[in-house]
């Protein structure tokens, strides 16, 4: 069977998209300190956003399902970097906060993070940038 119409993977939103992103995530890696995976950074700097969460607010707002957002917050609950505490309002539920060090290391790591954007789309102007952000947008 011949296909109907021609197929070029190089020319698929999936795939450019896949691309940028292994792109972006080798630049993080390569440039963030202390260890820290694109999913701790978003679950940090979320909290430093935010302030507390609960575990199940913190999963939605930086996409991440249950699994990954618990194995996150494990993980980051062992370096000393977040804790709970119980939520003021409702006895029965935990919220996940930043600890000082916690803060100290996302403080210190939000520079670098602005250099991985930077690095990300710096062969975009910033017009492109802008433009690039809301049409991404848009897909969400």
């Amino acid at each position: 069977m011949k296909p109907t119409k021609t197929y070029i993977l190089d020319d698929q939103i999936g795939h450019i998209l896949r691309k940028v992103s292994q792109r972006h995530t080798s630049i993080f890696t390569s440039e963030m300190p202390l260890d820290l995976t694109p999913t701790r950074f978003a679950a940090m700097a979320k909290l430093l956003e935010q302030g507390p969460l609960s575990q199940n607010e913190l999963g939605r707002l930086t996409a991440m399902d249950i699994a990954t957002i618990k194995g996150v917050v494990d993980r980051l609950r062992v370096r000393k970097l977040v804790e709970s505490k119980k939520d003021p309002k409702d006895a029965r539920r935990q919220l996940i906060k930043l600890t000082g060090k916690g803060e100290d290391v996302i403080q210190a790591a939000i520079p670098d993070a602005l250099e991985v954007t930077k690095q990300t789309v710096d062969a975009l102007t910033k017009a492109e940038t802008k433009q690039l952000l809301k049409l991404l947008s848009k897909l969400l």
